[in-house]
């Protein structure tokens, strides 16, 4: 079959990226899926059971920064758009491993940078790169006001200092070679299949062990909130709509103290498990804060709405119900994922072929 696209989406076996193989590949039978993973460990193919034998989904296992590799996708699969997601993206993990990071995150993004502007060579009809960032390279807010598209950058972590670099490298290769680019820049994402050392997904699955809830600083913190459903949406819009060499900001309009944001879990998760509500907030345990740790993120997601139409369709309180009980009823998952049998997937299910 021909496709109109092959879109090559990396990072589509995490937690954001299943979400958007899952969606397009159901919304879309006329594209081609290519979904590019190194499957760490925050990848797991089990999270796309429902959609691997898909006749326009194909896995390839691959690092970002294989430059060699990278190339020879894009020729056998005539690559013409791609969706960037691969990212290490836990910010404990870049203070403990900065190295790490600015290898996948900066120097994964030149890679496939590099091999897009070879593979199409000048002819950018019906072609582009996008790549998907954080609003964690704007730095931090004070109690007001809002991150907006210009807002400059002002990163404090070495995961935000790593892709606020990447993102200045989409904008070179868009103003220094023609490349056909967007970016957008999202709030906290969460929902299902989320990899549990997250806030949401880790709280949910130690409230029902009764294991403590690690709380930095006084948990006062504040984070603006995005379902996931509702970012994959968001891609979708801004692949097909979105202006060239523009960036967009995915909000959820959903800004919640993290102490708060707790309480409200343990509610729900006591709920639905027959406690008493609330109980479970014995559990929370102030520690030392991070380092570096941004007060309050909040996103605009004004330019989004307006010129593509796109805005969340759940508010938080919505979403958590849905996440609870999403975690609740999948615990086989849960227990791959923490006892590490998950990482045997691709095994069982590519390697056989």
């Amino acid at each position: 079959m021909k496709y109109n696209r092959n879109i090559l989406i990396t990072g589509g076996a995490g937690f954001i990226g299943s979400h958007l193989v899952r969606l397009l590949v159901n919304k879309y039978p006329n594209y081609r899926m290519i979904n590019m993973d190194v499957l760490t460990y925050a990848g797991n193919l089990a999270n796309l059971k429902d959609v691997e034998e898909k006749e326009n989904y194909e896995f390839v296992k691959c690092d970002i920064c294989d430059f060699e590799r990278v190339q020879k996708i894009f020729q056998d699969y005539q690559i013409n758009s791609v969706i960037h997601l691969a990212a290490e993206s836990h910010v404990d993990r870049s203070i403990r491993d900065p190295f790490s990071f600015a290898q996948t995150n900066v120097m994964g993004t030149l890679s496939l940078l590099q091999a897009a502007k070879h593979a199409w060579d000048g002819d950018f009809d019906n072609k582009l790169f996008y790549h998907v960032s954080t609003d964690e390279v704007y730095g931090s807010l004070g109690e007001d006001g809002f991150f907006v598209e210009a807002t400059p950058y002002d990163p404090h972590s070495p995961y935000s200092a790593s892709k606020a670099s990447s993102d200045h490298f989409v904008r070179a290769f868009h103003d220094t070679y023609g490349l056909p680019t967007v970016i957008s820049n999202c709030s906290n994402n969460y929902g299902s299949y989320q990899f549990p050392e997250k806030l949401i997904p880790l709280f949910i699955n130690n409230i029902c062990n009764n294991k403590p809830l690690p709380v930095y600083g006084k948990g006062e913190n504040v984070r603006d909130w995005l379902y996931v459903d509702d970012h994959a949406r968001a891609i979708d819009v801004i692949f097909h709509e979105g202006k060239l060499g523009n960036t967009y900001n995915i909000g959820g309009f959903n800004e919640w103290k993290n102490i708060d944001l707790i309480k409200v879990m343990i509610k729900t998760v006591d709920r639905l498990l027959g406690r008493e509500e609330g109980s479970s907030e014995k559990l929370i345990t102030y520690v030392t804060d991070r380092a570096g740790h941004d007060l309050r993120y909040a996103i605009d997601s004004t330019k989004l709405k307006e010129e593509l139409g796109w805005e969340p369709s759940l508010q938080f309180e919505e979403g958590i119900e849905k996440t609870v009980k999403w975690y609740l009823e999948n615990t086989e998952w849960l227990e791959n994922i923490t006892s590490g049998d998950y990482q045997d997937y691709y095994n069982e299910m590519y390697k056989a072929k």
